[in-house]
């Protein structure tokens, strides 16, 4: 698939429903909490439940894929933590680089463009990615977000057991374990599907909104260093990743590294401004969401290289 391919049929779909919402949040005061609410607790389990039921992924393909979603965290948080050192970034201005190279805007970026690119199989990853996601942004993250100050940080992991999507995996795999998966054409399986589909705009909408509401302030200078690991570091890692690990399914191993390469994500901001440490917290908050802004910004044409490159099948 050519860039212009790629860019028409998998990243202009996105960007046209996210730049709604961007338009809404620069005209109107809307507040994006309570959509984070409804996606969080209500439409992305069911996205997950749904399309974790009916995946046509085999248990080696899932094992793989959480595999490789640990390994990249990983190794991300460990080059990323090297790389502020070696630049002289120190607290939490350093753990916001760690955060914002290391966890990819999976859910409300990553699963409309896998899904547009990839279809069911790439849906169904990268809802999977994003669940492996919260549980090490939950731990991992709120590790690196809290070190140095006084918050107990180990206090906010109880958190990840208040995600419902994490919860939705588990039904998931046990109604499939005992082969009692609902009839896709049944009541039930069709009003989870219609809840879960709705997510998917929804996310890109709140996506657009949290975007017009960013503060730049005078970090757009400092942002260079995160949004190059995440944007032209990532993707090799995650790359070098699939091929060392292997996926079964190459599809699967295409859109694990298409997730690895989105933008930063946003929960690192709420994580910096909940854990970041008093005093600190209004610049490192400026930091992150300049660097959420800038690789979003800057994913657009990466991104359509990249499906581009996936597509054709040319490195996996």
């Amino acid at each position: 698939m050519s860039f212009v391919s790629a860019l028409t049929t998998a990243i202009l779909p996105v960007l046209a429903i996210a730049g709604v919402g961007f338009v809404l949040g620069r005209f109107r005061e809307v507040s994006v909490e309570p959509l984070s609410t409804v996606t969080i607790f209500i439409l992305t389990p069911a996205l997950v439940f749904s399309s974790l039921v009916n995946t046509e992924l085999g248990g080696e393909a899932i094992l793989t894929l959480v595999v490789g979603v640990v390994a990249f965290t990983v190794a991300m948080v460990g080059l990323s933590e090297a790389t502020a050192r070696a630049v002289g970034e120190t607290g939490p201005l350093r753990s916001g680089l760690v955060l914002t190279s290391t966890f990819s805007n999976a859910g409300n970026y990553g699963i409309p463009l896998s899904a547009f690119a990839f279809g069911a199989v790439g849906r169904s990853t990268a809802v999977l990615y994003i669940a492996v996601q919260a549980v090490l942004m939950y731990t991992i993250g709120v590790y690196v977000a809290s070190r140095g100050t006084s918050g107990h940080w180990a206090d906010a992991i109880i958190e990840v057991f208040k995600l419902p999507l994490v919860y939705a995996v588990l039904l998931a795999g046990l109604v499939r374990a005992l082969g009692v998966v609902p009839p896709a054409e049944g009541t039930v399986m069709q009003t989870v599907t219609l809840t879960g589909d709705s997510a998917i705009p929804v996310m890109l909408v709140m996506l657009g909104i949290q975007l017009a509401n960013t503060n730049y302030g005078s970090t757009i200078t400092r942002v260079w260093v995160p949004t190059a690991l995440k944007m032209a570091v990532a993707p090799v890692a995650a790359l070098a990743i699939a091929l060392g690990i292997g996926f079964e399914d190459p599809v699967v191993g295409r859109v694990f590294v298409l997730e690895c390469a989105m933008p930063a994500a946003i929960t690192p901001l709420m994580l910096t401004i909940e854990y970041g440490g008093e005093g600190t917290r209004i610049d490192a908050a400026e930091y992150v969401s300049t660097t959420i802004m800038v690789t979003t910004v800057v994913s657009v044409p990466v991104l359509a290289v990249l499906i581009g490159v996936l597509q054709s099948g040319a490195v996996l």
